[in-house]
């Protein structure tokens, strides 16, 4: 052997060598070093084969403390890295497969590719890449934890099919690069933590995508929906072949995950949303539609005029588990009720009318929207009985946390959480009671001065609020906002009635907030022929004393009607003893 020769295999040699060491070592990888600041990528779709292809280019920023020599880039395991390049020059990779959830399949292809040189902090490095494969109907990361096949697929509808397409992004199918820990279905909220902490890493980074949808059966074409606004979307037909194309442009990603859908679908236009239906849907695309039109008021009375027109498109499995990206929703058609059409509209709308970078006021605003329209539609009790069903899942998050107090109060704080169901359901009981701390006028017109361009700090938004009123709101922003100080627990320490002069009962009632925050909540005294409300301020590990009139004796007191979160709401009630005993 030559000498050049016996050079250039130990030089592989010694490649190999220290990328098998980084295989057999991939705990010690960084896998969240970089952060994937832009991306500008080619798509090309050919469902007849269930194929997808993609060519471009993405950047990487290191955002770890130390240089970074190794990048780690993921894809779903139905796709297969063909090259790695950095300023076109083919760089050196081993892909393997990597055990995560947050992809339908239950696993990721990995790349870990060493970079030319080491990419200092807060530094970037551009990279192309390449890779293809099939996006075929799985759903194995449910089935393997023992959910039913049928159950399972109408969860994890993803696909690349010729009757129909409807692919979401990280979470669902990694059909664009990510690098994320490994997630876990079977170990609690491992996915959706995972899920957080990529969505807060990307919210700043920006995606261009141009998507090539090629068919060859002399077919009508598809329509292609991509869940951004506005899309630039051509037809072009040549022979039996047509292509079809889309250029979009998420800047930044923000909440949203990208997605893309395709089938032979009718549209229902109306001035605030576009209804896309399948061939026999369309009665209920039209009932939709004009749901959703009469929604329309309260959310401008509340959150403006919308800055683009929502969009629901339907998906063809009747039982398939509903999804929102933005003001974009994936839902089946088929026999939808108005009602639950109303409540999907107005979440939709309110996404068409505000925009927010932050979870908690993007989301819970959202949520907040649809029980607002109960309440206007069926009155307050159906508001309150739809946020009992969030209030569930908060009790269940405060009864089952097993790190210290402290961290909690930082990591699920509504200003830094990932979690979900925080920035959701616990979102949305907080703006309802600032709704009856600040009122509806106040609330509004805090609403109305909010521009995301000027939210620099998490207290921008609390601060638009306080100015609206003369209260003292800081204790609760601090309790429910900047930290998580888990639940109020009010019960009724004691409660004593005397008769006036004039033949009415003043009660008097002290309260206790067993619990770890504080909140203004209702009581309602009872006695015969009625019922009267009052509201008292608590702060945590406190009592309040309050004072209520009643024009006859009372009966029974209850604390908290629903609308304030609480860690047991089993001590609620009090029974007031006669004035005679």
């Amino acid at each position: 052997m030559k000498f050049s020769e016996m050079k250039s295999f130990c030089q592989s040699l010694g490649f190999f060598c220290m990328l098998c060491a980084s295989v057999g070592n991939c705990f010690s990888l960084d896998r969240e070093a970089f952060t994937f600041t832009n991306y500008d990528l080619n798509v090309q779709v050919e469902p007849e084969q269930h194929r997808l292809g993609v060519r471009g280019e993405i950047t990487l920023r290191n955002d770890s403390q130390t240089a970074q020599k190794i990048a780690v880039l993921q894809i779903s395991s139905s796709l297969d890295w063909r090259s790695v390049r950095a300023a076109d020059k083919p760089l050196q990779f081993v892909s393997q497969p990597y055990t995560s959830d947050i992809d339908h399949t239950g696993g990721l292809s990995e790349a870990i590719v060493t970079l030319p040189q080491p990419v200092a902090p807060r530094a970037t490095v551009e990279l192309q890449i390449a890779y293809e494969g099939v996006i075929l109907l799985d759903a194995s990361r449910l089935t393997r934890i023992g959910t039913p096949a049928d159950a399972a697929n109408s969860t994890d509808w993803d696909q690349i099919d010729p009757s129909f397409t409807a692919v979401r992004g990280v979470g669902y199918v990694a059909w664009y690069p990510i690098a994320t820990e490994v997630a876990n279905l079977s170990e609690g909220d491992s996915l959706f933590e995972v899920l957080g902490k990529w969505k807060a890493r990307e919210s700043a980074s920006k995606m261009h995508l141009h998507i090539r949808v090629s068919r060859d059966d002399g077919q009508q074409p598809q329509e292609l929906l991509v869940n951004q606004a506005p899309c630039k979307v051509l037809y072009e037909e040549m022979g039996r072949s047509s292509l079809r194309t889309a250029d979009c442009t998420y800047q930044p990603m923000g909440l949203l995950v990208p997605l893309f859908a395709m089938a032979h679908y009718g549209a229902v236009d109306r001035p605030s949303i576009l209804v896309y239906n399948l061939a026999t849907r369309a009665v209920a695309a039209e009932s939709y539609a004009a749901a959703a039109e009469k929604v329309v008021p309260l959310i401008t009375e509340w959150f403006g005029a919308s800055h683009e027109k929502a969009r629901t498109a339907d998906l063809a499995d009747p039982k398939a588990a509903p999804f929102e990206s933005g003001s974009f929703l994936l839902t089946p058609l088929a026999d939808t009720d108005s009602k639950l059409a109303g409540l999907a509209a107005a979440h939709q709308l309110t996404h068409a009318a505000f925009l927010s970078f932050r979870p908690w006021i993007e989301e819970g605003l959202a949520h907040f929207a649809q029980a607002l329209y109960l309440e206007r539609e069926k009155g307050l009790p159906a508001a309150l009985d739809y946020m009992a069903l969030h209030r569930f899942a908060l009790s269940k998050i405060e009864h089952s946390t097993n790190v210290p107090r402290s961290e909690d109060e930082v990591n699920r704080s509504l200003v830094n959480t990932t979690n979900e169901e925080l920035y959701r359901s616990k979102a949305m009981c907080v703006w309802w009671m600032l709704r009856d701390l600040v009122g509806d006028s106040a609330l509004k017109k805090a609403i109305a001065a909010y521009r995301p361009g000027q939210d620099k700090e998490p207290s921008y938004m609390p601060r638009l609020i306080a100015a609206q009123t003369r209260r003292d709101l800081e204790w609760f922003f601090d309790d429910w906002v900047y930290r998580d100080r888990g639940l109020p627990d009010f019960q009724v320490e004691s409660a004593f009635s005397r008769k006036t002069m004039t033949g009415s009962f003043m009660l008097t009632i002290t309260l206790d907030n067993l619990g770890t925050a504080g909140a203004e909540v209702p009581i309602i005294v009872k006695f015969s022929g009625g019922e009267i409300v009052k509201r008292l301020e608590v702060h945590a590990k406190n009592k309040g004393v309050i004072r209520v009139e009643v024009p006859a004796a009372p009966q029974e007191i209850v604390v908290n009607d629903g609308s304030v979160p609480e860690r047991d709401m089993t001590n609620n009630t009090f029974k007031v003893e006669s004035t005679e005993k």
